[in-house]
């Protein structure tokens, strides 16, 4: 994992608005459309560089492609991956949103997650994504040369959250569809870090998933699956190092009430458990900021990287700089100030073309963290 000795690092989780002139062609292609292949792929290597430009010129420190060719950040595995030729899989969403049904179609409708393709895996799994992630690694590898970054990565779904986007009905149970899972994208992410390049691993599963994927189980049902989950991430990152991987660790990206999220003191020594250096997490929304005290009591590894979230990816309000230095040095005083670098609490698009926040006041945000992460520096480093 990047760190410095002498500033607090700033980085984000992935996503970022895709520009429009890739868009057109990015849902052509997720919707089995004509479209041209050479154009998406030329488009693809200018909107990362972009992106990356832009991420420079706002203060990000650890810089990645902004999921340019991807649709979204979990179901772009279908493209990677044989067996997804069913029928969408029905709607999945929280068990908060069930009591505002008028809520959870306008968020529905805002979100995109209802206009993209989610087929349930009807076949045998394979993954057959090669030239797919060699292009990402060589556009973002074109688009950092030359450039002052301190580190860039790549973002690949987990296992567990595969599952819940992407449902399934060949395999036999939802142990065996995991595994398969694990055993097929281990491919992805052992050409991600043998490319000299962070490797993110996303797995709401291991948040989320308590209220989307086993909102009507018991508590117990669910931890078993995230232990589960856990296990598979492991054995399908063993070649992987493990200061080469961070771990998104995500109760929903969505602007909703989050009142059944399940709480971090309750899956806190199963996140300790994955195998990657790094784990970011939520810190900066009002339904887990106080959570920053359960971090503390529950004793972080030593050989563990925090990258707290410290700017709200859901909300439009631009945070002040004193508050971003206040929610890193928190983390600072009790896990060291090598041991953090600022992040985000989610993506600013996960879903292509359908932006959480507005995307210029997005830029502004990040920005704001830039200076956060500078003032907390000076507090640090006093």
């Amino acid at each position: 994992m990047v760190s410095s000795k002498d500033r607090v690092l700033t980085t984000h989780v992935g996503s970022l608005p895709r520009p429009d002139y890739l868009l057109e062609l990015a849902f052509a292609k997720d919707r089995h459309e004509s479209y041209d292949s050479d154009a998406l792929n030329e488009s693809l290597k200018v909107a990362v560089s972009d992106i990356v430009k832009q991420q420079i010129e706002s203060g990000i420190d650890i810089v990645n492609d902004g999921e340019m060719s991807k649709i979204n950040y979990a179901t772009y595995v279908k493209e990677r991956v044989s067996g997804f030729e069913g029928e969408d899989q029905a709607r999945v969403y929280g068990s908060d949103l069930a009591a505002f049904p008028e809520y959870l179609e306008r968020l529905f409708e805002a979100g995109g997650i209802g206009k993209m393709s989610r087929p349930v895996c009807t076949g045998p799994i394979k993954y057959q994504g090669h030239s797919a992630v060699q292009k990402d690694i060589e556009n973002l590898k074109s688009a950092v040369d030359g450039r002052n970054v301190s580190g860039s990565f790549l973002n690949a779904a987990s296992p567990g959250v595969v599952s819940l986007f992407l449902g399934n009905t060949y395999y036999g149970s939802h142990e065996e569809y995991i595994w398969k899972l694990a055993e097929e994208m281990k491919t992805e992410y052992d050409l991600i870090t043998s490319a000299g390049i962070l490797l993110q691993i996303d797995a709401p599963d291991l948040a989320m998933g308590r209220h989307i994927q086993f909102g009507d189980e018991d508590f117990s049902v669910f931890r078993k699956a995230a232990e589960l989950h856990i296990e598979a991430l492991n054995f399908a990152t063993r070649d992987c190092p493990p200061e080469s991987i961070r771990l998104h660790l995500c109760w929903g990206n969505y602007d909703g009430p989050h009142h059944h999220d399940v709480p971090l003191v309750d899956i806190i020594d199963l996140v300790f458990k994955a195998r990657p250096q790094a784990i970011s997490f939520e810190g900066a929304n009002p339904r887990h900021e106080q959570e920053w005290k359960v971090w503390r009591d529950a004793g972080v590894p030593d050989d563990k990287v925090l990258i707290p979230g410290v700017i709200n990816s859901t909300s439009n309000y631009i945070e002040h700089p004193e508050l971003v230095a206040d929610r890193i040095c928190r983390f600072a005083e009790f896990v060291g100030r090598e041991r953090v670098v600022a992040g985000t609490d989610c993506g600013m698009s996960t879903s292509a073309g359908f932006p959480k926040v507005d995307p210029n006041i997005g830029w502004a945000k990040y920005a704001a963290m830039f200076e956060g992460a500078q003032l907390a520096s000076k507090r640090l480093w006093a």
